[in-house]
């Protein structure tokens, strides 16, 4: 099956964005009532349409974002499969967290009925990212989380992949309504001042957003600052630091050096768990390991001219520094869109001089060695590092790695103990996310199954008849759900 896209756009007229608004006003209450299992064939519905149109859906992505056949087809995979994955959450209804309480009066003190659940917050903005134009855009992990749980969406298109953005959209648009879905439970938006104002509409509840810390922090300000505050999810910048031991080197420092060199670079360095910078041993042994894993240096389009030029500006200015050295470097190419293979050292003594400069991210195929000569300023340099994503550490088999792991996770959301952080499985323990600034929030995570939990707010019911509780909530449990009961959780038998 295939389909055309819609007619080229470039901004959404503010009477548009209010019709938009109006109409998933009207589709919530619908959704929110809607079961687990009509969300969830809304869900297997989207996939199975942006499915039927891969080959469509991937030539039009990459003459938009230049990230070539292969990558973009397991992007879309993973895509239509994150889809089902909450058409799974939403079946199996533990994401309502359900409780009760029956009236106790014997309890300290006493207490009537109560039982709480979650319910979905209303309309959802979402924006979409530049790197992954699947996973993190129309279709992504924040508009199928949110319409798992029955928030409507709006989607912000992203303007490095416009013509992608409306097709994706007028397949989902399609693909719901052709499956039962209310008007209004998705729609898109385009340009830059749109974005603005669907961040402040009245009718809109929460925000996701994948983007750099500048444009993340002013969307922040401005949700958080409306008249009523709204929630704002934000992923925003992360460097996603690695540790190297000493005995880990010895152990095996071609191959880490041949993994590092493959993440660093992989899709021109533009992922947002990208190894940015990287703590090794300073005998040196690791830097040859590295630069000889990297060969001669290449370079890749970049997603867009601007990021290629502020790639190129950064790189530069960093290797001016007296305190940088430049290890491996392709010539610079910024002027025709590209990026160019950089491998940079400086110490750890550097960094703790000068964290803010030397620790910023750059988006592109770079990564920054920091060379420590004992763990004790290893530790001080990771302490060093603003929240990130991912943490990753490569220690000797037997090595004690105690106050690494502790320093590790204090400043990331995941910490990795073999691989390299690029590539997030989607599964129901990840947790992407961490202390900001990676994250406006390092309660949460966008991708995995527990996304859901950014859409929801819990409601408590107390000595409510039967009759005006939500079927999670009676005692009959008709949904056939997990929930705790008196402090005991129940799982029903499944048939």
């Amino acid at each position: 099956m295939t389909s055309t896209a819609p007619a080229s756009t470039t901004s959404t007229s503010s009477n548009t964005l209010d019709d938009l608004a109006a109409a998933a006003v009207s589709a919530a209450p619908v959704l929110s009532a809607a079961s687990g299992e009509q969300r969830a064939g809304w869900l297997e519905a989207v996939a199975d349409r942006l499915d039927a149109n891969a080959a469509e859906l991937i030539a039009l992505a990459d003459e938009e974002s230049h990230l070539g056949t292969p990558r973009l087809t397991g992007e879309l995979a993973r895509t239509t499969a994150q889809l089902r994955l909450f058409s799974t959450v939403v079946r199996e209804g533990a994401y309502l967290e359900a409780t009760i309480d029956h009236a106790d009066a014997s309890a300290t003190p006493p207490h009537a009925d109560i039982r709480r659940l979650l319910r979905p917050l209303g309309p959802v903005a979402v924006f979409a990212a530049s790197n992954f134009p699947f996973a993190f855009s129309v279709a992504g992990g924040d508009t199928a989380s949110a319409l798992a749980v029955g928030c409507p969406v709006i989607v912000k298109a992203h303007p490095g992949h416009p013509k992608l953005s409306r097709l994706a959209s007028s397949l989902v648009v399609s693909a719901l309504a052709d499956a039962g879905a209310p008007a209004g439970t998705f729609a898109l938006v385009e340009g830059f001042e749109e974005g603005l104002a669907l961040v402040v509409h009245p009718a809109i509840t929460a925000v996701g957003f994948t983007g750099s810390v500048r444009g993340g922090r002013a969307l922040y300000d401005l949700a958080v600052n409306r008249p009523s505050p709204i929630p704002f999810y934000g992923e925003l910048g992360s460097i996603n630091p690695v540790v190297i031991t000493a005995s880990a080197v010895s152990e095996r420092g071609d191959s880490l050096a041949a993994g590092l060199a493959s993440s660093f670079t992989m899709g021109v360095g533009q992922f947002c768990t990208k190894p940015g910078v990287v703590f090794v041993p300073d005998d040196g042994a690791f830097d040859d390991a590295l630069v000889a894993a990297v060969g001669a240096p290449g370079s890749g389009t970049m997603l867009t001219q601007g990021m290629a030029d502020a790639f190129a500006s950064g790189i530069s200015s960093l290797a001016a520094r007296d305190d940088v050295e430049v290890l491996a470097a392709a010539p610079s190419s910024a002027s025709s869109g590209s990026g160019s293979t950089t491998v940079l050292r400086t110490t750890a003594a550097a960094v703790l001089a000068d964290p803010t400069a030397l620790l910023e991210e750059h988006f592109g195929p770079t990564t920054l060695l920091v060379s420590y000569s004992t763990p004790d300023e290893a530790l001080a340099a990771v302490g060093a590092v603003e929240g990130t994503l991912t943490a990753t550490l490569h220690a000797g088999e037997s090595e004690e790695v105690g106050p690494l792991v502790s320093a590790l996770e204090s400043i990331a959301g995941r910490v990795l103990f073999s691989g390299w952080p690029t590539g997030v499985g989607v599964t129901w323990s990840q947790q992407h996310g961490g202390p900001w600034p990676s994250t406006t929030s390092s309660l949460f995570t966008s991708v995995g199954a527990t996304a859901v939990r950014r859409w929801l707010r819990p409601v408590a019911y107390q000595d409510a008849p039967e009759r005006a509780l939500p079927d999670a909530l009676k005692e009959s449990n008709p949904l056939g759900i997990p929930r705790r009961v008196d402090g005991v959780y129940e799982v029903p038998a499944r048939s």
